[in-house]
């Protein structure tokens, strides 16, 4: 069964008639409905185009975090052959919200890392809805100089609401594993093009986020802090969430337009969730030219391009 968001109610309406009518015409073999079928559905897509032409800063939020848009496993599983995972961070445990791990990105060897939400309740708890601990990050890191050691280009999936907060991420050196998961980032040898899919969640997604490209799906939302943090900070209540979505500037177009992302990968009609194989085809051939054109850089050339980069943001902003 679909999941609507609230903004999409009249597609919700009329998606609703023609299951009630599909639903008649299995029932009965003399009916048709073809006809009527054919109208709904161009009326649903016209519908759908218009709302999704229109989205205000809160509702692509709300898009961004839709629990049937694709994660980082169905990128992984839909782009990556020959995938191998790698756990652990060798210092303390696994984290299960940060996959990752060695494959082929058409035919090329690469090192692949994401965050995973999780696609229902089980595997979001034991993901803890792509909110890394410490030892996410380090594996991060792990991965990230391993693929510098064997010259692998290195792809990143970013999935989060941010790193996770606890007593525990706290004790172990969140603010310290995501400062050298960021730094690492900055200090690889090897290409490194990451894609914002879903929420780019603070300093949990720039830890694997800075690269020498950075793409970003249509709908996704890439920003310092939610925007129910942001409201709870700033006028002390969360209520006024969608005002600080639009003040904090969180969307792809706006966010081209600062310099902080270089490319946007259009989403289907609908969002990425109604078109997940179309989108995740869309996100390869995105990947595949950047890697092209970031191929043949020597190392040195790729760090001081990543480090400036990141410094013209803060120049422009």
């Amino acid at each position: 069964m679909a999941s609507y968001l609230d903004f999409e109610a009249p597609v919700a309406e009329l998606e609703g008639k023609i299951a009630e009518l599909r639903a008649l015409a299995a029932s009965d073999k003399t009916i048709s409905i073809a006809d009527e079928v054919s109208a709904l559905e161009k009326k649903v897509n016209k519908i759908l185009s218009d709302l999704y032409q229109n989205l205000d800063p809160w509702d692509k939020a709300k898009v961004a975090r839709h629990e049937e848009r694709p994660h980082a496993v169905d990128f992984v599983g839909g782009l990556i052959t020959d995938f191998t995972p790698m756990a652990g961070d060798r210092a303390f445990a696994e984290d299960f919200a940060v996959i990752g791990g060695l494959g082929r990105f058409n035919g090329q060897p690469v090192m692949v890392i994401g965050q995973e939400k999780g696609n229902d309740t089980a595997s979001r708890l034991k993901r803890n809805f792509g909110m890394a601990r410490p030892e996410g990050y380090r594996k991060a890191v792990r991965l990230m100089e391993m693929a510098q050691k064997f010259n692998l280009p290195v792809i990143t999936f970013v999935d989060t609401a941010g790193a996770w907060p606890g007593i525990d991420a706290e004790e172990r050196g969140q603010a310290e594993a995501i400062a050298r998961s960021t730094d690492c980032c900055l200090g690889l040898g090897v290409p490194l093009v990451s894609v914002i899919i879903g929420e780019g969640g603070s300093g949990g997604a720039i830890a694997i986020a800075t690269g020498n490209t950075v793409l970003m799906l249509e709908h996704a939302i890439y920003s310092v802090i939610s925007p129910e943090g942001a409201a709870s900070i700033l006028w002390r209540d969360s209520a006024r969430a969608k005002d600080a979505a639009t003040a904090m500037k969180i969307t792809a177009q706006d966010l081209k337009k600062l310099g902080v992302v270089d490319e946007i990968i259009k989403e289907p009609v609908g969002g990425a969730q109604r078109g997940r194989a179309e989108v995740i085809a869309a996100t390869g051939e995105a990947i595949g030219r950047t890697l092209k054109a970031l191929s043949g850089l020597s190392g040195d050339v790729l760090r001081t391009q990543r480090r400036e980069k990141f410094l013209a943001i803060g120049r422009s902003l």
